[in-house]
C-alpha cells in the first residue's frame, strides 16, 4: 500500500473559524477520504514542535516512514519555528529534521504557501525593529522552502510574484463541500441577496453594496439584502452608518454553523464586493467557495484571482468596484442567476472540492499527468 505523509508545523485548531484554521482540517479531512478510495495509508505529523519531534521518532522507529510517495505540508500565517504556544519554539530544528529525512529519501514535498501579507506595509502592523525582526525570519522561511520543497502551492497563481521562493509554483485555492441544499426557485420580487464577511474595513466592500443597492432598489424594491457580520464590528459602527443599513432595509444578523447553512438555503445569490487593490488582487476569500458549495451564484468585483475562479466556471457576474458597475452585475443577476446557479450545479464540485484539491497535489507532486 502506498503512503502519503501530510505535515502540518503547527497544532490544528480546535475551532476552525478562520479560513487559514479551516483549511488544514479540510484539507486532512480531503487525503483521508482520497486515502481510502484510492487504499493509500495517510500518515499525520502536526502539533507543538514537541508533539512532532515525538510522533517522528515514533514513526521513524516502527518504519511507518519507510516507502513514503509523497509528502504535502502548509504554513501558517507566522513563520514555522514560531508556532508553538507563546511563539517559543521548544524543538526549533524538528522541521529540518524532517524534512531532511524526506529529502534524503527522494521523497517529493509541496508546501501550501498561505499568504505574503507581511510584504505588505499597509497591512503588516508591526513597526520599528520588530517589523524587520519579523520580516527578516519571514525571509528565512521562504529560504527554507526553497532548500526543502519540490513544489510551492498557492491560493493563487497571481500571488507567484510576490513570493520569492525559486521553485515551480502551482495555485491550489479552498475547496468546496459537498451539501444537500433544499431550495426552491423564487420567480418573485424582490430577490434575495446576502453579503457574509468583514464590516469594519471599507475594503470589504459592504458600503459599495449599499450604495448600489440604492441605485436598483431606486424606484420599486427589487433586492432585499441580508448582511451576516460579527456583533462586535456592526456595534462599533457610527449611528449614521447604522441609520442607513436601516433605512435601506437591510437585514443584519450575527450568525454562523447551522444557522447560517439554513440562512444560505433562503438565498438567491451572493456578493464579493472587496475594493481593487494590489493584495486583493491575488487572494481568494474562502467565502467564495462557501457561497459556490451553498449553491449561490456570486456578484463580484473584478480582484484579479476571484475574478479569473469565477469567469473560468460561469459561477456569477464580474464587475468594477464603484456604484454604477454593481448596480448593473445586480440588475444581470436577477435575471440569470438560474443560469448560474445551473452551472455552479453541473461543475463546481467536480473542479473544486477539497478532494480536487489533494487530486491536484498528487498529480503534481508525483508528476502524474492524466
Amino acid at each position: 500500500m502506498k503512503k502519503v505523509l501530510v505535515y502540518y508545523p503547527f497544532p490544528l485548531a480546535e475551532q476552525a473559524n478562520s479560513g487559514s484554521k479551516l483549511r488544514p482540517h479540510e484539507m486532512y479531512k480531503a487525503f483521508c477520504k482520497w486515502g481510502v478510495e484510492q487504499e493509500i495509508e495517510v500518515i499525520l505529523i502536526a502539533g507543538t514542535s514537541v508533539e512532532r519531534a515525538k510522533q517522528f521518532q515514533r514513526l521513524v522507529s516502527n518504519g511507518t516512514l519507510n516507502d513514503i510517495w509523497f509528502c504535502y505540508m502548509e504554513n501558517q500565517t507566522i513563520p514555522l519555528w514560531l508556532t508553538d504556544p507563546g511563539h517559543r519554539p521548544k524543538k526549533p530544528f524538528i522541521d529540518r529534521t524532517i524534512l531532511r529525512y524526506l529529502q534524503k529519501r527522494n521523497i517529493p514535498i509541496g508546501v501550501f504557501y498561505r499568504d505574503v501579507y507581511w510584504k505588505f506595509d499597509e497591512l503588516y502592523p508591526l513597526k520599528g525593529w520588530r517589523k524587520k525582526l519579523m520580516q527578516m525570519i519571514y525571509r528565512w522561511e521562504e529560504r527554507f522552502y526553497e532548500t526543502y520543497c519540490d513544489v510551492i502551492f498557492l491560493p493563487s497563481i497571481e500571488m507567484e510574484k510576490y513570493v520569492e521562493i525559486d521553485r515551480p509554483m502551482i495555485d491550489l485555492p479552498p475547496g468546496g463541500k459537498q451539501r444537500v441544499i433544499h431550495r426552491e426557485e423564487n420567480k418573485e420580487l424582490p430577490v434575495k441577496g446576502l453579503y457574509v464577511g468583514g464590516i469594519n474595513n471599507e475594503d470589504y466592500g459592504l458600503f459599495l453594496l449599499l450604495d448600489a443597492l440604492e441605485i436598483v432598489n431606486q424606484n420599486d424594491s427589487f433586492i432585499q439584502l441580508t448582511v451576516v457580520c460579527r456583533k462586535n464590528e456592526f456595534d462599533a459602527l457610527s449611528h449614521e452608518k447604522k441609520e442607513r443599513i436601516n433605512r435601506l432595509g437591510v437585514e443584519v444578523r450575527h450568525i454562523s454553523g447551522e444557522e447560517l447553512d439554513r440562512l444560505y438555503e433562503k438565498m438567491d445569490f451572493a456578493f464579493i464586493p472587496r475594493l481593487r487593490s494590489e493584495y486583493n488582487d491575488f487572494s481568494v476569500p474562502v467565502k467564495l467557495v462557501e457561497y459556490l458549495s451553498n449553491m449561490l451564484p456570486v456578484v463580484a468585483t473584478d480582484c484579479l484571482a476571484q475574478k479569473r475562479f469565477v469567469e473560468e466556471g460561469g459561477y456569477g457576474v464580474i464587475c468594477e468596484d464603484h456604484p454604477q458597475s454593481v448596480a448593473e452585475a445586480i440588475r444581470i443577476m436577477i435575471d440569470q442567476k438560474e443560469r448560474y446557479r445551473q452551472q455552479i450545479t453541473e461543475t463546481f464540485m467536480k473542479k473544486h472540492s477539497w478532494v480536487s484539491r489533494v487530486e491536484k497535489v498528487q498529480r503534481t507532486l508525483t508528476r502524474d499527468v492524466k
